[in-house]
C-alpha cells in the first residue's frame, strides 16, 4: 500500500467523533485530526464556536462526500445563560452591558419565556457570526464596526426561520439558567439567550455552550481533542453510518 510523506498509509476513510475543548476553532481541530491522519482529506458537520464545547463529527476520506448531509441532522445542546446582562458577541467574550433589574423573574415566568422558543421561530443570527451580509461574513463586518469605534450592534443579520424540537430549564438561579435545547441546524444558542432576556426584560448572554448530540452521533462516544493519537490508524475511525432519506 502507498503512503504519504508522513509515513501513514493512504486511504485512511471513516468518521471520528472528537470533543473539542473551548479555545480552539473547529477547523483548527480539523487541522490537528488531518496532521494525525498524514495529510488525508478531512472536514467536519458542523462548527462550533471557539468558546463552545463537545461534539465535533469530523469525516476522514471519502465520508467527506457525506458531511453536508449529517449536517443536516438535527443538534443537542446544553448551556449556562446569564440574564444580568448583554453583549456584543452574545458569549462571555464581548464586553458586558450590564442590565438592572428590580426583580428578578420567578422560574415559572422563566419556563413560560423559554416555550415560546419552542416550534418554528424567526431568528436573527449573532452579530459575530459566519453567516453572510452582502457577500460578507458578519464577524468581518462586526469586527471592522468596532475596529471604527462603532457599535457591532449594527450588523444585523437577518432573520431566518429555524426549528427547536424542545428546551428544557434544568436548574434557574439567578442571574444564572441551565437550559438543554434540542433542535434542527442552523439554530444560534447564543441568539437563544439574548432574544430570551429581551423577552423577560433582562439582559441574556451564553456563559458556556456544549453539544451533545449532532444526529446519529453523541458526545459520549467522541474522543477528547487532547487525547488525540499523533498517528491516527483506521482502527481509530468508526464507519460511516447510512444516510437516512
Amino acid at each position: 500500500m502507498k503512503r504519504s510523506a508522513e509515513g501513514h498509509e493512504r486511504g485512511l476513510d471513516g468518521i471520528l467523533l472528537v470533543d473539542k475543548p473551548i479555545g480552539p476553532t473547529s477547523m483548527r481541530a480539523v487541522e490537528r485530526v488531518r496532521r494525525a491522519a498524514g495529510g488525508v482529506r478531512c472536514g467536519h458537520a458542523g462548527t462550533l464556536d471557539p468558546l463552545a464545547s463537545g461534539l465535533l463529527v469530523i469525516g476522514l476520506g471519502s465520508c467527506t462526500k457525506q458531511l453536508s448531509q449529517w449536517m443536516a441532522g438535527d443538534k443537542r445542546y446544553e448551556s449556562v445563560m446569564d440574564l444580568s446582562a448583554f453583549t456584543a458577541t452574545d458569549d462571555s467574550e464581548g464586553a458586558m452591558e450590564v442590565v438592572e433589574v428590580a426583580l428578578p423573574p420567578s422560574r415559572a415566568v422563566v419556563e413560560s419565556a423559554v416555550r415560546s422558543f419552542v416550534g418554528e421561530i424567526m431568528q436573527a443570527p449573532p452579530a459575530f457570526s459566519a453567516v453572510k451580509i452582502a457577500g460578507r461574513r458578519a464577524y468581518d463586518l462586526a469586527r471592522r464596526e468596532v475596529r471604527a469605534g462603532g457599535d457591532a450592534g449594527s450588523v444585523q443579520p437577518q432573520a431566518r426561520a429555524v426549528r427547536v424540537h424542545g428546551i428544557d430549564v434544568v436548574a434557574w438561579e439567578w442571574p444564572l439558567l441551565t437550559v438543554r435545547i434540542h433542535c434542527d441546524k442552523g439554530f444560534y444558542v447564543r441568539s437563544l439567550a439574548r432574544d430570551l432576556g429581551r423577552a423577560l426584560g433582562t439582559g441574556g448572554f451564553c456563559r458556556s455552550i456544549r453539544r451533545t448530540w449532532s444526529a446519529p452521533f453523541r458526545v459520549e462516544d467522541a474522543l477528547a481533542l487532547d487525547a488525540l493519537p499523533q498517528r491516527l490508524l483506521q482502527e481509530h475511525l468508526r464507519a460511516a453510518p447510512e444516510v437516512q432519506g
